[in-house]
């Protein structure tokens, strides 16, 4: 029963971490382009090689 208890603690103090690190990523600009990866499938970045002959 003792082990239930310390993995009780440690999944909180995980999710806790990843609450913190969530917050730290939103506070430091991580998710401010919206717009980007939504149209960055529509650009060809592959040029086709032209062929001297």
């Amino acid at each position: 029963m003792n082990i239930l208890y310390f993995l009780i603690g440690c999944s909180v103090l995980l999710a806790l971490i990843f609450l913190m690190a969530f917050f730290w990523a939103m506070k430091n600009g991580q998710n401010d382009d919206t717009y980007t990866p939504g149209v960055r499938i529509l650009f060809d970045d592959d040029l086709p090689e032209k062929h001297e002959k």
